[in-house]
């Protein structure tokens, strides 16, 4: 995918709404102008994005989604999709496009910033969204 592409449609970002760090990327991260509105999902609540995110298996707790134009991406792929689709406007911003924008540097950032998330919620007593397991304990055994 080239990164100067003129997207349309809006994009949704599923998060941890308990979570100051992914609150604080969520309240910042801004997409471009072409790509249309960014909606932010709380992944604590119920959702239709999220019984799309639990249907195809993905562990939240592991890994941010973002959908845009009908594709589900998870942990570094949203991470590297986000900075492609994201303004360069603003300190924050600029920095999310410079450590994401390539698939080499999601993948040796991303998984840092989620260990410090797994760090600050255990610092701040903050349970995990476990989306999988309540999704596993409402399912009947299979006889």
């Amino acid at each position: 995918m080239k990164k100067d592409l003129a997207f349309n449609g809006d994009a949704w970002l599923v998060y941890d709404g308990e979570c100051p760090v992914c609150k604080t990327f969520a309240k910042y991260i801004r997409m471009r102008d072409t790509v249309g509105r960014l909606h932010l999902v709380d992944a604590r609540h119920p959702s239709a994005l999220l019984d799309e995110v639990n249907a195809a298996g993905l562990d939240i707790d592991q890994g941010m989604v973002l959908k845009f134009n009908s594709v589900i991406y998870y942990g570094t792929d949203a991470a590297y999709m986000i900075a492609l689709l994201g303004t360069r406007s603003g300190l924050f911003n600029r920095f999310n496009y410079y450590f994401f924008s390539t698939k080499t540097g999601a993948r040796i950032f991303y998984p840092a910033a989620k260990a410090v998330r797994t760090l600050l919620l255990k610092f701040l007593g903050i349970q995990y969204i476990e989306n999988l397991k309540h999704i596993r304990s409402a399912t009947p055994p299979a006889h």
